[in-house]
Formats: C-alpha cells, sequence, structure tokens
C-alpha cells in the first residue's frame, strides 16, 4: 500500500486559522499531505515527546517546513490525526478520514440548521477536534470562517457569523459579560455546547436568554460531537453495553491510532467503538452520559459515578462549577471528594450542604466526604477539567474532610 506523508503543523493561532484552513482542504481532497495540528506553545518536551511517539514526515512552523529523519507515513484514507488532550493518561494519535470528517460536518450542519451562507465562529483551538470540526464545516459548507482571537460579547455580535462551537467555561463566562437581554443571541442559529458535561441550570440560563445552544456529546474518535441534544446524528449508531459503556458505530468513527494497532484492537470491536463513558439510553432513544467509567469511585465496596455527583452538586444553590474525584482514605479505600467553585466566595456553600444535597437525590454513599474550594477550576486546553491537577493537589483556599 502506498503511504501518505503525515505533517505536523505547528503554527500560533493567528497563522493557525488561514494556513491550517489551506492545508486541512488539501489533505481533505487528496491533494496534499495528512496533517497533524499542534500547539505552537507546548513546553518543548511535550512537543518533542508528540513528534517522536507519532512520527510525522516533516513539521510545518512559522519558521518553515522542516523534514524530519525516521518518519513514517500513514493511510491513504487519513486525512487528519489529532493528539488526544489526555484528561487521564498519555495523548493517542486519533487518525480520522476524509470521509468520517466530511459526513460528521455534513450531519452536523443539517442537524445545526445552517443555510447557504452561513459562516462559522472559530473561538476554539484549531489543533483539538472540536476546532477542526469548524474548519471541516465551513470547508464543506462552501464559507470562510471568522477567526476569533478572543471571545466576547463584542466579538460574536460583530463576527456576521450564525454558528458557533465552544466549552461550558466560554457560555459561562459569556453570560457573566452579557447580562440579559443578550445582545449577539439573535444573529446566531446555532451554539454547538461541548468538550465538557455542562450543568442544567448553565444552559438553561442560556436558553432562558435567548441563546440556541444545542448540546454535543463525542470525542476525538468520534470527529468530535456525534450526539446532538442526547440524540445521535444521521448514520451514526449508539448503544451500552453489559459493562454500561457508551459505544458507537457509523461513518464518523476514527480509523485507528496511530502506530498503536494494541490500542486500536482494543477500542474498535466489531465495527463499534467503545469509549469511556457510562451511560444510558431511555426508550425515545436519547442518550444520557453519566460520567467517565474510569472515574468510578469505589468506597466502602460502593461504586459512585464521579460525573453523576458532579451533575447533582451543580443543581445545589451557591456552587457555579463542580468536579467530583476519589482520594485515598485509609478507612473508606477512597473518599468522594467534591471540587466546587462558588458563585460566591466569601459565603460558599457547605461540605453538610452538598452532602445533603446529594443524598437527596443519590444513595448516600455518593455523598461527598471531602470539600475542596477553588477560586477558578484547573482546564486543559480542550475545556474539559484537569482531573489529574486536581487529584494532586490540595486546594489553597480551603480542604474540609470529614
Amino acid at each position: 500500500m502506498i503511504e501518505r506523508p503525515l505533517h505536523a503543523v505547528v503554527l500560533p493561532p493567528p497563522a493557525a486559522g488561514g494556513r491550517l484552513l489551506e492545508l486541512l482542504a488539501a489533505a481533505l481532497d487528496g491533494s496534499g499531505p495528512a496533517i497533524l495540528p499542534l500547539e505552537a506553545d507546548l513546553p518543548r518536551e511535550r512537543l518533542t515527546g508528540i513528534l517522536d511517539a507519532f512520527a510525522p514526515d516533516a513539521v510545518e512552523s512559522a519558521d518553515g517546513l522542516v523534514r524530519r529523519p525516521g518518519g513514517r507515513g500513514t493511510s491513504p484514507h487519513t486525512a487528519v490525526v489529532i493528539a488526544t488532550s489526555g484528561s487521564t493518561g498519555q495523548p493517542k494519535g486519533v487518525e480520522l478520514s476524509a470521509a468520517a470528517l466530511t459526513h460528521s460536518a455534513r450531519a452536523s450542519l443539517a442537524r445545526a440548521g445552517a443555510a447557504p451562507g452561513d459562516r462559522w465562529l472559530l473561538a476554539l483551538p484549531a489543533t483539538h477536534i472540536a476546532g477542526i470540526q469548524v474548519l471541516v464545516r465551513s470547508l464543506v459548507a462552501g464559507t470562510s470562517p471568522v477567526v476569533a482571537g478572543q471571545l466576547d460579547p463584542a466579538v460574536l455580535a460583530g463576527s456576521g457569523c450564525a454558528h458557533v462551537s465552544i466549552v461550558p467555561t466560554q457560555l459561562r463566562r459569556l453570560l457573566a459579560d452579557d447580562r440579559p437581554p443578550v445582545t449577539w443571541a439573535p444573529a446566531f442559529r446555532s451554539v454547538l455546547l461541548g468538550g465538557a458535561a455542562a450543568p442544567q441550570s448553565l444552559i438553561g440560563q442560556a436558553r432562558a436568554a435567548g441563546i440556541r445552544v444545542v448540546t454535543t456529546y463525542g470525542m476525538s474518535e468520534t470527529c468530535g460531537g456525534c450526539v446532538y441534544d442526547g440524540f445521535p446524528l444521521k448514520g451514526v449508531t449508539v448503544a451500552t453495553g453489559g459493562d454500561g459503556r457508551i459505544r458507537f458505530r457509523g461513518p464518523v468513527l476514527f480509523s485507528g491510532y496511530r502506530l498503536r494497532p494494541d490500542l486500536t484492537a482494543a477500542a474498535l470491536d466489531g465495527g463499534w467503538f467503545a469509549t469511556s463513558d457510562l451511560g444510558a439510553i431511555d426508550a425515545s432513544g436519547q442518550v444520557r452520559v453519566r460520567g467517565r467509567a474510569d472515574d468510578v469511585i469505589n468506597t466502602g465496596g460502593e461504586k459512585v459515578v464521579a460525573g453523576e455527583v458532579a451533575s447533582v452538586l451543580e443543581t445545589c444553590p451557591g456552587v457555579r462549577e463542580a468536579v467530583v474525584i476519589g482520594r485515598p482514605d485509609p478507612e473508606w479505600g477512597e473518599r468522594v471528594t467534591a471540587v466546587i467553585v462558588p458563585d460566591n466566595s466569601a459565603q460558599p456553600p457547605t461540605l453538610d450542604l452538598l452532602s445533603r444535597h446529594v443524598r437527596e437525590r443519590l444513595p448516600r454513599y455518593a455523598a461527598p466526604r471531602e470539600l475542596v474550594l477553588l477560586d477558578s477550576m484547573p482546564m486543559l486546553p480542550s475545556g474539559k477539567p484537569d482531573l489529574e491537577v486536581l487529584r494532586r493537589e490540595q486546594s489553597p483556599a480551603e480542604n474540609v474532610t470529614r
């Protein structure tokens, strides 16, 4: 089989919007090499590690194109390789075909109600799948995306765009900056919200302000969001296995992990991709994500789904953001720990209040036994909470255990 060259693209954000769009277009139509977009501000050691692991043939940066000795090509069908953010563990190179990316883009445009000529605002890193998909949708729709150097109400109002993809942290900040009535909302036909679980209170607040929020669920391996407002996109089939994990099948699936056939074989089984998320599907076919399977906390012999507890905590008065983690405990094995960003740091919710709130909605053993208060949540570039940092560090503000 004739291999296709793979070029890493390491460009700063302004250039990544224009030059990356050109390279992506060539990667999709087959006239150029496959691309591996990487953040230009990665620590040198991290960047070197990714380049060594993924072995691209060349690296394009602001200094030009440099060939790399020992580079290895990829499948002729591969258009893009995404380095996963790795919220828990080492990044993997997700190989995506042009067919998968374009199918996802067309299905997304249809579900978002995009009209001919509608433009997209790129407000996420173009090195992550959500940002890449904004570019792919623009190419498929025959429009030019607008690149946002920063995201605020003025930028949204003046962008001339009808669609944008953002993460919950961005939405929360926009609502804080632009009190209702939200001046930019009428211009946008859809605001895709994904990258991390969004509390229902935030979604409700946004919709009450006239923002047409569409929640999305997916990952790099599914070309980004493939479930919109709980229902899969056209061509995508979703199911849950005996272990409760969400599984996908369809034309949006990745081809494999770069140079890791062992990981590929473990993730793809009979055309199905098994995610790391636990979920349920109701009689109407709507998908509900409970949380990550690898974030299940074993406390006193009982299993607690961290994401499920975090969702409940975010409905508690005084809570702006919530993440739940397990920390070692000599008696319980692991203790359920609530990491909270309060609405008002001067009057934060107490551990007793939070525990009572959870006990009223979930089994008693799911109630947090420790509270960590933070001024802000540490985040990965993808918009997800940095769980490794949260597990490793104690809060400088407050740490209450019982």
